[in-house]
């Protein structure tokens, strides 16, 4: 396909579908748009770009495709303002926003004056952000969810996943509010749950100091995503506020009757509890892309010795297996020398396995 495509926000989201666009249609070209001159200068020296500028009205009329990559929040001040920009009549329009019912609303008034907005969500991430992060494998197999309005065209519902297809993620619609409920439920919430259990617990480390190191291994593993951005999780939180309100309620509810069978000693009522957590955990789907993006993570025992991490490190550089992050746990079930390797997916775990247990008689486990 040829024609202009131009992506506001130039991070890791909109670096890599910049790289799917251009792997799948090489003709295109690609112009982004960012606050960062920076970020537009990495993005064109890493050829994920053709051209960059700081200032979307500079270059609004050229686009065929127009892709917002930014916070939520700011996606809503740009479809406000793009009535007002001269706009190519056949303008495609979409967005990567977690939420989607507000932008869908502020997309109205595009789609009254005959333009066509359809929302996106590409459920992928990654340990890393910006624009050097940026990579065309970032979305394979992951779940992109498509929110056209009611009645969409779908001709144009087909043009948008012929521009994405280089991302090879599968493609799912849903209405704006079952979108947003159900990524309210399997993703916000979690998030603020995890944040609220690391602040219950960093309040708690300060009168029983001994809790911060046990912290380590299984703890700080469930809790991790409570490391995510801050700022876009503040937008994510308040423009997706309504469900959530919801959702928080019902937790706070289940955590009150979780309260009442501690108080009665309810031993029927706590097993219940936990096994029906159990049997539903146990029947989700695995080894597939969801809601929170998967952690692909190698626990390797090695011994305490200066040298061991280059040394493991050098084992996967000589099979060319990359890794995106690595750290040493103190503790994990009281076993000491560990390496937590991650990888970007299922595949590069398995292969790093094979290549450590190759390379040495280090144990490998998940």
């Amino acid at each position: 396909m040829k024609g202009t495509v131009v992506i506001v926000g130039l991070g890791l989201i909109g670096g890599s579908i910049a790289l799917c666009i251009r792997a799948r249609h090489p003709k295109a070209h690609i112009i982004g748009v960012d606050i960062s001159e920076q970020t537009i200068l990495a993005g064109d020296s890493l050829g994920i770009i053709d051209e960059g500028t700081t200032n979307l009205a500079d270059v609004i009329a050229d686009a065929d495709l127009l892709i917002f990559c930014c916070p939520v929040q700011q996606t809503e001040k740009f479809l406000a303002e793009l009535p007002g920009f001269p706009l190519k009549d056949n303008l495609l329009i979409t967005d990567t926003g977690s939420t989607k019912m507000r932008v869908m609303e502020h997309a109205a008034t595009l789609q009254e004056a005959g333009y066509t907005f359809i929302g996106g969500h590409p459920m992928a991430g990654s340990h890393k952000s910006g624009v050097t992060a940026a990579k065309s494998l970032l979305f394979e197999n992951a779940y992109y969810l498509l929110t056209p309005s009611e009645g969409e065209d779908p001709k144009h519902i087909a043009l948008l996943r012929e521009w994405l297809e280089g991302t090879n993620a599968k493609f799912l619609e849903l209405s704006a509010m079952e979108h947003d409920n159900i990524t309210g439920m399997l993703s916000h919430l979690p998030h603020i749950v995890a944040a609220a259990l690391v602040n219950q617990t960093r309040d708690f480390t300060q009168e029983h100091p001994a809790a911060f190191r046990l912290a380590a291994g299984g703890f700080r593993d469930i809790t991790r995503i409570a490391s995510s951005d801050p700022t876009m999780w503040t937008d994510i939180s308040l423009s997706n506020k309504d469900t959530l309100r919801k959702l928080l309620g019902n937790w706070r509810d289940g955590m009150n009757e979780a309260i009442a069978m501690l108080e009665k000693e309810d031993s029927d009522g706590i097993y219940q509890f936990f096994d029906m957590a159990k049997e539903f955990r146990d029947s989700l789907p695995v080894h597939q892309e969801g809601a929170i993006p998967s952690f692909y993570d190698l626990f390797v025992d090695v011994p305490d010795y200066p040298g061991v991490i280059s040394e493991v490190t050098g084992f996967l550089a000589q099979e060319e297996i990359s890794l995106i992050n690595i750290k040493i746990l103190e503790t994990r079930e009281d076993i000491m020398g560990i390496l937590q390797i991650t990888f970007q997916n299922e595949k590069d775990r398995e292969r790093a396995k094979r290549c450590i247990e190759k390379y040495s008689h280090y144990q490998c486990h998940f």
